[in-house]
């Protein structure tokens, strides 16, 4: 019989049994092994310019070349230009470099994720183009060379260089969905549901793409409360510049980790911005938001709702980063909180530029909140 001891076939049944119990127990182990060099070094790396101390020392420069003196002690950057613009385009090509660091010091299983990041990058790009063919207006060469990955610098050339009436069958071959063709398809392209569309494809991209075994829910969390803060950003917009409620319909993304379709649409029934942030009472947003809103009606502009939404961001990163730290927690963490840092130190490098002073450039950074 098989299950006698004294058979043959009774020791290779166990042997089996042990080696799938080994496989099942060492599948997370395995993840974590592959996270362990990469997570402590952007751990120990850190983002300094997304926290006050950080900041606030860097806004103190005497001027331009002071401001590149002082980040570039730092071994993660090299700044360079003569003027704000051209330190302004040496900080995006540094944040790429940093993608390209952490692309090549993660897993192979990771490479998806980074280049999905890549490509929301370029998705602005995508945007112009399409609107300038739809225009009727020229697009330069150097638009499409500032695309940073191939496929988008091919899919720029090919719309710079078609027809109108070519447009859908090219945007179908590059993936793209049924939404952003009907938007281009009119005589009068509806530019609202082409950003929209846009948007949405990226946001699909990153909800499809692979990580590794254990890393699935995070990666779904962290796209989810993305798609919350745009969803909230774009009503905040919408009901500043007077959009009627199908106009403000056309902005939702989706539903996200916490505002799902029917508080999208109780937002916009929503007749203030201030009535806006009251229906989100309950929320993770709430609470940052009802701090912010003495600011916007002193000012009457979004802007400040929008940088407070943006800290609850990188609150909500820092979470998911805790919450799973043996994984791609701090390895979304710092790549988010890298992209702050590199917006917050564009802006220093304008107003340290202009000569503003040190609480017009500290008001409209994005600081990481305890």
């Amino acid at each position: 019989m098989i299950l006698d001891p004294n058979s043959i076939f009774f020791w290779i049944l166990v042997i089996v049994v042990i080696a799938g119990a080994v496989a099942i127990i060492s599948r997370p182990f395995s993840t974590y092994i592959k996270f362990v060099y990469p997570n402590a070094k952007f751990e120990a790396t850190g983002n300094p310019y997304v926290k006050d101390k950080g900041l606030s020392s860097i806004i103190n420069s005497k001027d331009l070349s002071d401001f590149k003196e002082s980040l570039n002690a730092s071994k993660d950057y090299n700044i360079k230009g003569k003027n704000s613009y051209e330190v302004q385009e040496s900080l995006d090509e540094a944040f790429l470099q940093t993608i390209k660091m952490m692309k090549k010091d993660s897993s192979k299983k990771m490479n998806d994720f980074y280049n999905t990041f890549l490509e929301k990058m370029d998705v602005y790009l995508v945007k112009n183009v399409l609107k300038n063919k739809l225009k009727g207006k020229t697009t330069g060469e150097i638009v499409v060379d500032k695309a940073v990955l191939p496929n988008t610098k091919e899919l720029l050339q090919k719309i710079k260089d078609s027809e109108k009436e070519d447009l859908p069958e090219i945007l179908k071959t590059y993936g793209f969905d049924e939404e952003l063709i009907d938007s281009i398809s009119d005589e009068d392209a509806d530019f609202l549901a082409l950003d929209n569309s846009i948007d949405k494809y990226i946001i699909g991209r990153f909800k499809a793409v692979k990580v590794p075994y254990k890393c699935e829910q995070a990666k779904q969390k962290f796209v989810g409360v993305a798609i919350d803060i745009r969803n909230i950003k774009n009503i905040l917009r919408a009901k500043q510049l007077g959009y009627d409620e199908q106009s403000c319909m056309k902005l939702f993304l989706g539903s996200g980790q916490e505002i799902a379709s029917w508080k999208f649409k109780e937002m916009i029934e929503s007749g203030q911005v201030s009535q806006v942030i009251s229906n989100l009472e309950g929320t993770s947003y709430y609470n940052e938001l009802k701090d912010s809103i003495e600011d916007y009606n002193k000012e009457q502009s979004v802007q400040g709702l929008e940088n407070a939404l943006d800290r609850v961001f990188l609150k909500l990163v820092k979470d998911i980063s805790t919450q799973n730290y043996v994984t791609i927690g701090p390895t979304i963490r710092f790549l988010i909180s890298k992209e702050f840092e590199i917006k917050n130190l564009k802006i220093i490098a304008k107003g340290v530029d202009e000569n503003l002073s040190f609480d017009i450039i500290k008001s409209v950074l994005i600081e990481e909140t305890s």
